[in-house]
């Protein structure tokens, strides 16, 4: 390229410069620096500081309407069958959303920052091609939680129809893989709304959570108030006691149990720069996700709770299956407006949590695999299909098995990744990214061919030590608290090896 001088054209040190506003957010002076790179297109580009509005009620609203969900209200159940009382369920969703809270704290300040994504944040420390294997384990594990959901709110607009419809159940004819037609109908029906939001884009995704949380809280105290009145009380769940004996049986469950909670949100810990990459600033954001994720978790719980309790005052010959599950619940009405409403809220619930939780992310991490071929659009196109795949219709079975084994499970691999990236983004870079090198092949993100075999190597260990537990009996403590373990393990390898690395180049530079 010829110098400014003599043209006027920008030189190539003038197209990647900087904009360090004075709130600390950074923005491109030319984004087309780097629009021809492979490794850019437009959905991953940085968010320019002018188009970045989202504010403290958007992201507490994004926090609450994606806790007010059935599996947040199913998680007590999950705990109070395991042994615990109510208050000891409540207190161990508190506690977990609480640690939770640091690393997605901490993963979402590069957002608001760079304006980036989650898989391009990944690549400072993974490498420009590398920052796809963090990318596409966030990704399954987003497909996996969208099929749950669109099953979950599938059957939410099963029983809206049947309360509405004379017959709906048999309308279709006979079951089909022990669900009747018009359930399955329901399933794409709800699928389809979630890939139709995603394709409409982020605007009408805002506007969807904005709506969405104070409509579906109002409607859950309102159940809530309901429940109690007709019950004459909270019911016997509440003065049901712990059947742990000792401390020491307590903590046994406790502890796979915390890393199960902190699992639930280990997925959002990793990808919220997807979210805070529109923040109007860093204090916004952090306000808005400090004062939501914990209150309306436990707040939810805590109604999810006193329901089921004056349920079983209520319906005392129905299994307790039925009455933990707000859906069969609900079902038990008599009144089919009633019924109509509560499978309403209850699918704006769940489809307002399914898109911001499990479908941003993917989407984004499948078009970081190929950007010039995968756009937004079509990578939650494959988020929804994977997720049919995956039959979510089996993962949510089993109440029991749920927590304690896919919580539990994925939460290990996400712990080592946001090992990797905490460390490297305060501890190693001290908050200081190239932004424009993101997005290029040939750039200080380059490292090997693409990839931080660090990184890598940091990761696979992390996994290792906190998978081993499933394997190895005597292990089975790193398994029950494997998102610890996971974090703990990389975190501390990568800063090492890093570490080293950087002092045998400085004084083989010497």
């Amino acid at each position: 390229m010829k110098d400014a001088r003599e043209d006027g054209a920008p030189t190539i040190k003038e197209l990647l410069e900087v904009i360090e506003h004075s709130d600390g957010r950074v923005d491109l002076r030319h984004e087309t620096a780097i629009s021809a790179s492979p490794l850019y297109n437009h959905d991953l580009a940085p968010v320019p500081v002018a188009a970045r509005k989202w504010s403290t009620y958007n992201y507490a609203a994004l926090w609450v309407s994606m806790s007010a969900c059935i599996p947040t209200y199913m998680l007590s159940s999950g705990l109070i069958a395991s042994g615990m009382n109510w208050w000891q369920a409540l207190v161990t969703i508190l506690l977990g959303n609480i640690i939770v809270l640091a690393p997605i704290l901490l993963n979402s300040h590069p957002g608001t920052k760079y304006g980036v994504p989650f898989p391009v944040f990944a690549r400072a420390a993974y490498g420009t091609y590398g920052s796809n294997l963090p990318a596409l384990m966030r990704a399954l594990v987003a497909c996996g939680w969208f099929g749950i959901q669109s099953w979950i709110g599938g059957q939410a607009l099963n029983t809206f129809f049947a309360a509405l419809i004379p017959n709906w159940a048999t309308l279709l004819g006979a079951p089909i893989l022990e669900h009747a037609p018009t359930a399955w109908l329901s399933f794409g029906l709800f699928w389809g709304f979630n890939i139709f939001i995603i394709y409409k884009g982020m605007d009408l995704l805002k506007k969807v959570e904005g709506l969405a949380a104070p409509f579906v809280m109002t409607m859950t105290v309102l159940l809530c108030l309901w429940a109690v009145i007709s019950a004459h009380g909270l019911g016997a769940l509440i003065s049901q006691p712990s059947k742990f004996k000792t401390t020491q049986e307590f903590l046994i469950t406790f502890f796979p149990s915390l890393t199960a909670m902190v699992g639930y949100w280990a997925t959002l810990s990793l990808n919220m720069p997807d979210f805070t990459r529109f923040g109007h600033s860093q204090r916004e954001q952090t306000i808005g996700q400090v004062i939501a994720l914990p209150t309306a978790m436990t707040l939810f719980s805590a109604m999810s709770v006193i329901i089921t309790s004056a349920a079983i005052t209520l319906y005392p010959s129905v299994p307790m299956t039925v009455l933990w599950d707000p859906v069969q619940l609900i079902g038990q009405f008599k009144e089919p407006l009633v019924v109509a409403i509560s499978m309403f809220t209850v699918a704006v619930a769940t489809l307002s949590v399914n898109i911001a939780a499990n479908v941003v992310s993917p989407a984004n991490d499948f078009a970081n695999a190929f950007p010039k071929f995968i756009t937004f659009k079509t990578g939650g196109l494959i988020t929804g299909i994977i997720g049919i795949a995956m039959q979510p219709w089996k993962l949510v079975a089993d109440p029991s098995g749920y927590i304690f084994q896919w919580l539990v499970g994925y939460s290990g691999g996400l712990g080592s990744i946001a090992g990797v990236l905490i460390v490297d983004y305060w501890i190693i870079r001290r908050c200081h990214l190239e932004l424009a090198d993101l997005y290029l092949v040939d750039s200080s993100y380059q490292y090997t061919k693409g990839w931080n075999l660090i990184a890598v190597v940091a990761t696979i260990i992390g996994c290792a030590c906190a998978w081993c537990g499933a394997f190895i009996p005597q292990l089975k403590g790193f398994y029950d608290n494997a998102w610890f373990v996971g974090l703990l393990v990389s975190g501390s390898l990568y800063w090492a090896m890093m570490t080293f690395r950087g002092k045998t180049k400085q004084v083989a530079s010497e």
